[in-house]
């Protein structure tokens, strides 16, 4: 049980780390909006650069999020095989 309470925790705080990825691109991206409607092109490519840098640890985070529910889901399967 111990071992399963450790695998939720640190799937929550994979969860924390995805939930607070995609606020910080929510933002970026109505500074970016913002940039382009006052027509700063120069800042807006480097929020655009931003934006593309945070998708892609955004995507690395979903990637290990997903690894650590089979993980889960597999620890939970193996102890009810165990109860039977």
């Amino acid at each position: 049980m111990e071992e399963f309470n450790r695998l939720i925790n640190d799937q929550l705080k994979t969860m924390d780390k995805l939930l607070l990825l995609q606020s910080e691109i929510e933002r970026c991206q109505d500074i970016e909006k913002q940039l382009l409607a006052i027509e700063e092109e120069s800042e807006a490519v480097t929020i655009q650069e931003e934006i593309q840098l945070k998708k892609q640890e955004l995507k690395s985070i979903h990637e290990m999020f997903e690894k650590q529910t089979e993980e889960v889901i597999r620890y939970f399967q193996q102890g009810q095989a165990a109860i039977r």
